[in-house]
């Protein structure tokens, strides 16, 4: 139950103020609900005529009667003058409407504490599942290349949803029964001490019982909410791969695929809700089974007119009140069980929420960043190394200068280290060993949002979203008027196509943009990146994946983007990068060779190979 408390700790503080209001709406129900329980002892002695004594008002605090025997001697003796003067129908109509009242007061109060807790629960599933979005955010790119998307999915929607269903929904069981249990078992020890100690010898074994039973729960929701995981990622792999599963005719593989883990899952879930679903039996038998011990020994009591210890005991209107008021402490007891089982449920799906939450980025702001407003000269890379956490190095002993205004190309086979080293001038992952430095400056030294406002992104795969052609294109940069938007798309070759469509700059483009074809798609991130304006300009094969026509556009677009800029543009297409300042070519992680595209292809290595190669 650490884990509980922990989080309660973290996510309830917010609402500190509900919970209080919660507690004293519960305390004045249980009140209530014990005034409206007591009425029933002069009902049944009006109604049968148990009592048939006289009673006389006692002074309270009197010395030589308890406290118990003048709150019941006083109390008979108020019905009993109070029916002696109106007559005993009026005094049994008073006593229905007290009991209605109560019932009214303790309703109303139940009804109060359960609507307070309602902004508690959605407050803190909703805390939840953003604190988990913007450590998603915060994360670098290189936490999830280890991570399957789906997984992700998996913890932000079924597992945040489970800690919705399992843990916020106990916290009204938390609040409520306890105080409704103390309560119940103070009434229950002030009428009957010797009853009331022979009851309390059930409740370790009540408990014990239903530990014993829920002691698996935890860990086999946690295998379930794994399997869930499993599920959103296929679904995600699907959705991705749809076009080559049918290409391939792979749609029954897939079918079975998804069966097998859904199968899995749904074998581990009958298990979890089997064990949950004795909650209610068990505590069903064991109430029942203390109820009718009570019933017994109390029965002997009342039989003998005598306590075992000799001391005088209830009548029998107050028994069947004592017996009222065990059988309502039955009730929040159950409810307390299936909060014990719905607790360890939620703690499974909180273990792998926290997963992400506790997840360590390497990559931080200094606490005394150096400032970086502007790029005034160059880009240095020296003696940079780079290495993933499984130690495969990707890139070794990397020198090279990128001055102000110039354009560098990178160039090589596939799993070279192009992307990676372009990769660390913003920062996506750091250096493992050398430095790279802006104006003399260690990126690491400088804030992130400094460093990457410096930038712009054109990729070979445009990362568009779900929004319309105007967000999309203004997207980063705060307060973009219509004018900016707009200028951006007539340089980016976009303007003509946009106000084709229907709604022309508010059309939606769909999930990454499948409403437009690949060179529209790639001309909305130019456009995106011609706003924002940045010094440096990184182009990850900008037109790799286009045909011959949009390429052309393309290319258009991205020799208007790249004027008076310092560009770095990895390629596959040597034709695109023939002008470039200079032409750097990788080969495993290293530089091989360096120059212009006329000296490289005079050198004859590997340059001029790939060059030939492509001229085929």
């Amino acid at each position: 139950m650490r884990e509980f408390f922990r989080m309660m700790r973290q996510y309830a503080s917010p609402y500190s103020g509900y919970f209080i209001g919660a507690v004293f709406l519960n305390i004045f129900s249980a009140v209530f609900n014990i005034f409206s329980f007591a009425v029933i002892i002069p009902l049944l002695n009006i109604l049968f005529k148990l009592e048939t004594a006289s009673y006389e008002f006692i002074p309270w605090g009197t010395e030589g009667y308890s406290l118990k025997d003048l709150v019941i001697n006083n109390s008979y003796a108020f019905m009993s003058s109070y029916s002696d003067a109106h007559g005993a129908t009026s005094a049994l109509f008073m006593l229905c409407i007290v009991m209605v009242v109560f019932t009214l007061l303790k309703t109303t109060c139940y009804f109060g504490s359960a609507a307070i807790m309602i902004p508690i629960r959605t407050g803190i599933v909703k805390d939840i599942r953003k604190k988990m979005y913007d450590k998603i955010l915060s994360l670098p790119i290189g936490f999830f290349s280890q991570e399957r998307k789906g997984d992700i999915i998996a913890r932000i929607s079924g597992d945040v949803g489970e800690v919705e269903a399992s843990i916020t929904s106990s916290i009204e069981m938390l609040i409520k029964d306890p105080i409704l249990i103390i309560f119940y078992f103070g009434i229950l020890l002030f009428i009957g001490p010797e009853l009331t100690l022979f009851i309390i010898l059930f409740v370790p074994a009540f408990i014990w019982v239903m530990g014993v039973i829920g002691k698996q729960l935890r860990r086999s929701s946690l295998e379930a909410q794994k399997l869930w995981s499993d599920t959103m990622s296929q679904v995600d792999e699907t959705l991705g791969g749809l076009r080559i599963i049918k290409a391939f005719n792979a749609e029954s593989k897939m079918s079975k695929r998804f069966d097998s883990v859904t199968n899995a899952m749904r074998i581990k879930n009958n298990r979890v809700a089997i064990r949950q679903s004795t909650a209610h039996p068990v505590s069903e038998f064991l109430g029942t089974v203390m109820i009718m011990a009570v019933l017994a020994f109390g029965g002997v009591m009342i039989i003998r007119g005598s306590g075992f210890l000799g001391s005088s005991f209830m009548d029998a209107s107050q028994f069947i009140f004592y017996m009222v008021i065990l059988y309502s402490v039955i009730a929040p007891i159950k409810e307390l069980s299936r909060a014990a089982y719905g607790i360890p449920r939620g703690l499974a799906s909180i273990e792998r929420i926290n997963k992400i939450l506790e997840a360590q980025n390497p990559i931080k702001d200094p606490e005394h960043p150096a400032e970086l407003k502007e790029f005034k000269d160059c880009i240095r890379l020296k003696g940079v190394k780079f290495s993933y956490e499984n130690g495969r190095e990707i890139l070794k002993d990397i020198d090279m200068v990128i001055p102000k205004g110039k354009t560098i190309a990178i160039v090589g086979e596939s799993g070279a280290g192009k992307s990676t080293l372009v990769d660390l001038i913003p920062r996506f992952y750091d250096v493992s060993e050398g430095s790279i430095t802006i104006d003399g400056t260690d990126i690491r030294d400088v804030r992130l949002k400094d460093l990457r406002a410096l930038m712009g992104n054109v990729n070979q795969d445009p990362i568009l979203f779900n929004d319309t052609i105007f967000n999309n294109i203004a997207f980063g940069v705060e307060g973009a008027t219509e004018e900016q938007v707009i200028a951006a798309a007539k340089i980016a070759n976009a303007h003509d196509f946009i106000m084709e469509k229907p709604e022309g700059y508010q059309t939606n483009i769909g999930d990454r943009g499948s409403k437009l074809s690949g060179g529209q798609r790639q001309r909305l991130s130019i456009a995106r990146a011609i706003l924002k304006n940045p010094p440096i300009l990184i182009l990850d094969e900008a037109t790799a994946s286009l045909d011959t026509e949009s390429e052309r556009m393309v290319q258009d677009a991205l020799d208007k983007l790249m004027e008076n800029r310092t560009t770095i543009a990895i390629a596959h297409r040597l034709s695109t990068i023939k002008d470039a300042d200079e032409i750097i070519v990788m080969h495993e992680g290293q530089i091989v060779e360096r120059g212009t595209h006329e000296s490289l292809t005079r050198l004859g290595g590997y340059y001029k190979r790939l060059n030939d190669m492509q001229a085929l």
